[in-house]
């Protein structure tokens, strides 16, 4: 069992067991410590429903067999007034201690100030992989015909691409200095009134990624992995992506992937029982894909830029950014976030849609291997919204809606979970 670390200003709590890892599987207790983030802005509102769900679903499946132990942790606003920084070591270390953490959403100003603290927790934890699976719940208000055929989970690479921060600003001393080198010796002329960022793309970083991918696709028994892509505009970033994409699967993967090129004699291009169909798409014609021929993806491996505006435009189709749950995952850590903004407007009004935080959480308890309790949360969450019991942002597109507080759609919830 491991040793118990000491942090700075806060304490595990006296209750509870931790995870551990071994072999680098998860070994769960019946009474896990899990850390929490309630986020800035509407953050404490959604995080107070959600736990309510948490609790009486875990409640609801066990019968007081197994249960959560809670652990606050600290980013944002709050963490800037208990230790005078935005995203404290306390954090960190809990988190990698636990390795398993959910949160709410972060401040982050827009054009200057403090870097984003999401990125800066995914890339000094190492978790490389964004997923993010997008789904519809019947009765939710859709912009297109057929929503229900939208059904796929989004792994976007979390730690390269114009993400990881490596730009300068347009007449520093940096920009100046780049502006000149690739001028000089690389031939390339660039306006020197020009901000410059570097976008870089590794074979480990994007193999690591689609190979997460692929198990996913394989282990859930999905038909496909597309890789998403611009690789016929940035072909040593982009198109190596896909390159190193479908090679991962070939050397790892042989006996159970194919890829679509080996299809393209056989009328319809499906692939042999018991295998996964690997193809790619490129970025632009994929936004298109995915209004047109939505049964035809499953399971899509990005980028991080591609993956980050994929991801919006999916779950735009299938009720909005209120119902998009996510998780950030590494080797041994898995932090699941609401995938919204702070909406700071709303704060404290009990208004917010708390569905993302939730179906965040129904990816954490698969995570852990506590299917009952996931399963009885969706059947819980479709249920209250097919009776028209939803928050502001579904209800005013809903006709003959039941507009109802953050807090009553967790009550909501909770009864039907009880019903079922």
């Amino acid at each position: 069992m491991k040793q118990s670390p000491k942090f700075d200003k806060v304490l595990l709590p006296q209750k509870g067991t931790c995870i551990e890892v071994e072999d680098d599987q998860l070994q769960v207790p019946d009474d896990p410590i899990i850390s929490f983030i309630e986020g800035d802005g509407v953050g404490p509102d959604i995080w107070r429903a959600s736990r309510r769900v948490f609790d009486a679903a875990v409640e609801i499946c066990y019968s007081g067999k197994r249960r959560i132990e809670w652990m606050e942790i600290y980013a944002g606003e709050k963490a800037k007034k208990k230790y005078g920084e935005w995203l404290p070591r306390d954090t960190y270390a809990v988190v990698r201690h636990l390795h398993v953490a959910i949160k709410g959403p972060l401040t982050t100003p827009i054009g200057g100030g403090f870097r984003s603290l999401n990125v800066t927790l995914r890339q000094e934890l190492d978790l490389y992989a964004c997923v993010r699976p997008v789904r519809y719940f019947e009765g939710v208000p859709s912009p297109i015909k057929r929503p229900q055929d939208l059904d796929i989970v989004i792994f976007r690479e979390n730690t390269e691409d114009v993400y990881a921060g490596i730009e300068w600003k347009k007449g520093s001393q940096e920009a100046k200095k780049i502006i000149d080198f690739v001028s000089r010796e690389l031939g390339f002329e660039i306006s020197k009134d020009s901000g410059i960022g570097i976008k870089s793309m590794s074979v480990f970083a994007t193999q690591r990624l689609v190979r997460r991918a692929i198990q996913y696709a394989i282990d859930h028994k999905c038909p496909s992995v597309t890789l998403m892509h611009k690789g016929n505009i940035m072909k040593f970033t982009e198109g190596a992506f896909k390159e190193w994409g479908y090679a991962i699967a070939k050397k790892e993967f042989n006996d159970s992937t194919i890829a679509e090129s080996e299809l393209s004699s056989q009328p319809g291009g499906s692939a042999p029982k018991g295998k996964v169909l690997i193809k790619d798409r490129i970025a632009d014609s994929m936004f298109q894909q995915i209004l047109l021929r939505p049964k035809e993806y499953s399971v899509v491996a990005a980028p991080n830029l591609n993956g980050d505006y994929i991801s919006d435009a999916a779950v735009a189709h299938v009720g909005g950014l209120g119902l998009a749950p996510g998780a950030n995952i590494g080797d041994t850590i898995a932090f699941f976030e609401a995938t919204h903004g702070t909406a700071p407007k709303y704060a404290g009004q009990d208004k917010i849609n708390p569905g993302s935080m939730i179906l965040s959480g129904v990816m954490m308890f698969e995570h852990l291997g506590w299917q009952e309790v996931a399963d009885g949360i969706v059947r819980g969450l479709a249920q209250a919204i097919k009776a028209r019991t939803v928050t502001y942002d579904l209800a005013r597109q809903m006709e003959g809606a039941k507009e109802v507080r953050c807090s009553e759609f967790a009550e909501a919830i909770v009864r039907h979970m009880k019903e079922a």
